[in-house]
């Protein structure tokens, strides 16, 4: 389905919703019934009729594009076979996780050594995965839920999850922006548990920023990273002097 199209329909429903009859609309527009369900099926609203159909239900265009964007059905996941194409291929990895990040088409191409064709066949792969949608004038539309997540030691987490080890935590972590914290102690299960769901939190605040300053310019925001782990856990060092070993399950 065209945007347009898509536009119209959620216009039509809205419409029904709020008990708005084409009689009511040919009112406001001071046109004929007739010509108002011509304008339905043929799609050819402008901008000012628009914006007296959604003013007779108390909306603004801003609303109704709300509600066209919350109608459509966003991805909350990929399939193994998905992510396993995306690790598979390292360019149509970086675009996605751009795209992810709402970077722009010729923000993509300036700063990474991807030529113009292949950032083509890069979001069309996306495209189809339904992860995007490819507008006109290479424009990029995120297609995956809030809440979309990765599938749990698949592909992509088992990917990151190893440059984590050897790449992001290869630093002293003592530049402006960088903290790393390491505390040990001995927990009871239920401080433990406390932990966890305040770790929780902490992510979802981290996901709550990213939407948040995603409509800020990207000179303005800097590919970051936070990885929060806690386990019951003793070094081994310690843990080889140890008269015997602890059965205990956690």
């Amino acid at each position: 389905m065209s945007e347009t199209s898509a536009i119209v329909q959620t216009l039509k429903k809205l419409l029904r919703t709020a008990n708005v009859t084409y009689a009511d609309v040919a009112a406001a527009l001071d046109l004929s019934e007739s010509s108002v369900k011509r304008l339905f099926s043929d799609q050819d609203f402008s901008l000012k009729r628009l914006d007296q159909v959604c003013q007779l239900m108390n909306m603004e265009i801003s609303d109704l594009m709300r509600q066209l964007d919350e109608g459509k059905q966003h991805i909350e996941s990929l399939s193994l076979d998905q992510e396993q194409l995306l690790v598979s291929d390292l360019k149509l990895l970086v675009v996605a996780s751009c795209a992810m990040n709402h970077w722009s088409f010729s923000e993509i191409t300036t700063r990474y050594t991807i030529s113009e064709t292949e950032l083509i066949q890069c979001l069309a792969k996306l495209d189809k995965l339904q992860m995007i949608e490819l507008l006109p004038k290479n424009k990029i539309k995120l297609l995956i839920a809030p809440h979309f997540n990765w599938i749990k030691n698949g592909p992509i987490q088992r990917y990151f999850e190893s440059q984590v080890q050897t790449d992001f935590l290869n630093s002293s972590f003592t530049n402006k922006g960088e903290l790393r914290l390491f505390t040990t102690g001995m927990l009871s299960r239920n401080s433990n548990a406390t932990l966890l769901k305040r770790m929780e939190r902490l992510a979802q605040e981290f996901r709550q920023f990213h939407n948040e300053d995603s409509s800020l310019p990207l000179e303005k925001r800097f590919g970051t990273s936070m990885v929060v782990a806690i386990r019951p856990w003793e070094l081994t060092a310690f843990e080889s002097l140890r008269r015997e070993q602890d059965k205990r399950v956690f």
